[in-house]
């Protein structure tokens, strides 16, 4: 019997491509004879992160326009035909049975022409406010999985399946890692705990939210881990040495996101729809601070359906230096609104999203 194949197509972020691998993963664990071929973009993080987490890819030259005017963008439409004519030539190739775009630029160019070529065709589309690639795909695709309510705003309702997005296995069951992870960070396990995060190269406002008002957590009865990013860490090591706080510590990155997730009270964090699941997944009080440099302001909107059922607290980019650490503390206080939050962002986990979005790939395929 023939092997069932796949292609999964997407990425250029974190947010993408995570959830990408993981509906791969839960494809293999559910089919022995399944081949799965990732197509991402020239360049961009997919190229090394997929090869890493065991798959192949392949790369298309397409990039997306600039917003302000740019050299790059004279050459949009040169690229954008090569990755077509790529894109046809990877498919009749490869002769997949369906294809999978998880939004990125490079899943345009290879849905667009898998669906010229009659082959079924699935959408995961992580946001609230969906992304244009997705948005333009919608019309020819099979199924659009989604994790927010109210998405018939951009697609075909009768297309629509509520899924939620993918995360990693890792977070699902933390409830007995506390003290485990109290260990590991070397915390008191009678003071509360804040984490903060901004993605692995690191959010500017909120490093900057924190080390300006770093006086403001000494002689707190709580205790911080700071994930402050690459790009931001020797400098803020170097001023958090200065302050001379012992209450706060800060790395650049978390290779232990689970227990950093245990240890926490209450989360600091931008608003990408990665993140966003994964609070919810492990039943966190937060505070998000969208980021205002992504496309749409999709950050906000993903904050805003959470802040719309009591299910996280919202502060603006521009108001976070003067409120962030103030409100933060305040919350802290609040044992009651701290378990509100916490109950409320657990009723909106999907745990098993990986393995529904799998069980519909299948099923189209066998349809």
């Amino acid at each position: 019997m023939r092997k069932i194949k796949i292609i999964v197509s997407g990425g250029g972020t974190g947010g993408h491509i995570f959830p990408a691998i993981s509906i791969a993963n839960a494809l293999k664990a559910k089919q022995d004879d399944i081949e799965i071929l990732f197509v991402g973009a020239d360049g961009k993080m997919e190229m090394e992160k997929v090869p890493a987490a065991g798959y192949k890819i392949i790369g298309l030259p397409i990039r997306g326009l600039q917003r302000n005017f740019n050299k790059e963008n004279l050459k949009f439409f040169s690229r954008l035909f090569r990755s077509l004519r790529k894109a046809k030539k990877i498919i009749k190739e490869f002769k997949p049975d369906a294809v999978v775009g998880v939004g990125g630029y490079a899943s345009g160019p290879l849905l667009h022409a898998a669906n010229k070529m009659g082959i079924p065709s699935l959408i995961q589309e992580q946001n609230s406010y969906a992304g244009i690639t997705n948005k333009l795909l919608a019309k020819k695709a099979d199924k659009i999985c989604v994790a927010y309510q109210g998405m018939e705003r951009f697609f075909p309702a009768d297309k629509i399946l509520m899924t939620g997005n993918p995360v990693r296995k890792d977070l699902i069951q933390l409830e007995n890692l506390r003290a485990e992870a109290q260990f590991f960070f070397n915390l008191n396990p009678n003071k509360k705990t804040l984490l903060v995060i901004g993605g692995s190269l690191g959010a500017r406002t909120i490093n900057h939210s924190i080390i300006e008002n770093i006086e403001d957590f000494k002689d707190k009865p709580i205790q911080v881990i700071w994930q402050s990013g690459k790009f931001y860490h020797q400098e803020m090591k170097e001023k958090l040495a200065k302050a001379n706080i012992d209450n706060v510590q800060v790395s650049d990155f978390l290779t232990r996101m689970d227990l950093a997730y245990a240890a926490s009270d209450l989360v600091i964090s931008r608003a990408g729809a990665g993140t966003i699941s994964e609070l919810c997944m492990v039943k966190k009080a937060c505070i998000l601070v969208p980021s205002p440099n992504v496309s749409e302001d999709h950050q906000t909107k993903n904050a805003m359906a959470l802040v719309h059922q009591d299910a996280a607290m919202m502060i603006p980019d521009i108001e976070a230096k003067e409120r962030l650490v103030k409100e933060a503390l305040l919350l802290l206080d609040n044992d009651s609104e701290l378990e509100k939050l916490e109950k409320n962002i657990a009723l909106l986990a999907k745990p098993n999203a990986a393995d529904e979005i799998a069980d519909e790939i299948l099923k189209m395929i066998k349809q």
